[in-house]
């Protein structure tokens, strides 16, 4: 029997404050006071009778049973969102996919998914979020999002989530055409390995699937403290800055395909590859297929096979 003292407040602030990570930006998230928002946290464990957050460090971190009760709260919440919008909503408005978009599947992947569902699916209207991974997959995990596209992430991650391949993706160092680099027609492998840690680099954050894959391969070949320039996946501030530098980009080939297609960004041959990584979709674990989810899995499903980014052995067919 549900406890009579529970309310949608307490449910509210507890899904924003493990979706945040913090008292005080859930509670300027909700537009409450951030005592109200503590006080109302605590009235929910006391009614459970457990503690949802760990709060020994400088962010709240949900507990064991706040995962739980996360997964379950969300599920509940996006019940709830859907009745409403049934007894709510004209007959006549267009369906929601919420989508989470990764930097590997903005450029190319999701995009042309989105034309073709544009055609088979014209009813269905495409919200597209972007963002840091751990901030998606929370999105995910909440409701917030239908599905999430992009490289892999973590395995400690995909708690209550499951993730559906649909290619293999390289891990790449790009350079603008004209790096010195690629002067006098070099091409010697085992010099770009030397070579890097003269250049600046630009590396993903910490928070970046790839993350590991780039310090690894650092670590393997003599750079064990990286000291890059800069941090970032996003392909508008990364494409500038290494068109207008000498600076060293690790970043998915995804992201840059348009670029090396038209031959504004090359890659460096490596003596060593870096590992692929898989790239596809994450949904939360149960998910009820709706036609149009299934019409944009079907459609980023022909986007990875026109591009020629997967094979028949990784590519998972919906039709």
């Amino acid at each position: 029997m549900i406890d009579p003292r529970l309310r949608l407040r307490h449910l509210r602030c507890f899904l924003e404050i493990g979706r945040l990570g913090s008292l005080s930006a859930a509670a300027e998230a909700l537009h409450v006071s951030q005592p109200a928002m503590s006080k109302t946290v605590r009235e929910l464990e006391d009614i459970l009778g457990v503690n949802l957050f760990d709060r020994s460090g400088r962010q709240l971190t949900l507990t064991r049973a706040g995962r739980t009760y996360q997964q379950y709260v969300g599920s509940v919440m996006i019940d709830l969102r859907r009745a409403h919008a049934l007894v709510q909503d004209a007959p006549q408005q267009k369906t929601r996919l919420k989508v989470g978009a990764l930097p590997t599947a903005s450029t190319d992947l999701l995009p042309n998914a989105a034309l073709e569902l544009m055609v088979t699916r014209p009813d269905c209207l495409v919200c597209v979020s972007t963002g840091p991974n751990a901030m998606l997959m929370s999105q995910l995990r909440e409701g917030e999002l239908d599905i999430i596209v992009g490289r892999m992430t973590l395995e400690v991650s995909m708690n209550s989530l499951t993730f559906l391949q649909l290619y293999s993706e390289k891990v790449i160092p790009v350079v603008r055409a004209e790096h010195p680099l690629f002067r006098d027609g070099r091409t010697d492998t085992t010099l770009m390995d030397t070579a890097l840690e003269a250049y600046p680099l630009m590396l993903p954050p910490a928070d970046a699937v790839i993350y590991p894959i780039v310090r690894a391969y650092l670590y393997n070949h003599g750079i064990s403290d990286p000291d890059p320039m800069f941090e970032n996946v996003s392909l508008a501030f990364g494409r500038s800055v290494v068109q207008r530098s000498d600076t060293v980009w690790f970043v998915s080939k995804g992201v840059v395909l348009n670029e090396l297609e038209e031959g504004t960004l090359k890659a460096l041959p490596l003596e060593d590859e870096l590992p692929g990584g898989p790239v596809g979709v994450s949904l939360r674990e149960n998910t009820v297929m709706s036609p149009e989810l299934q019409a944009l899995i079907t459609a980023l499903t022909n986007s990875a096979r026109a591009n020629g980014s997967s094979n028949n052995k990784n590519c998972i067919a919906y039709d």
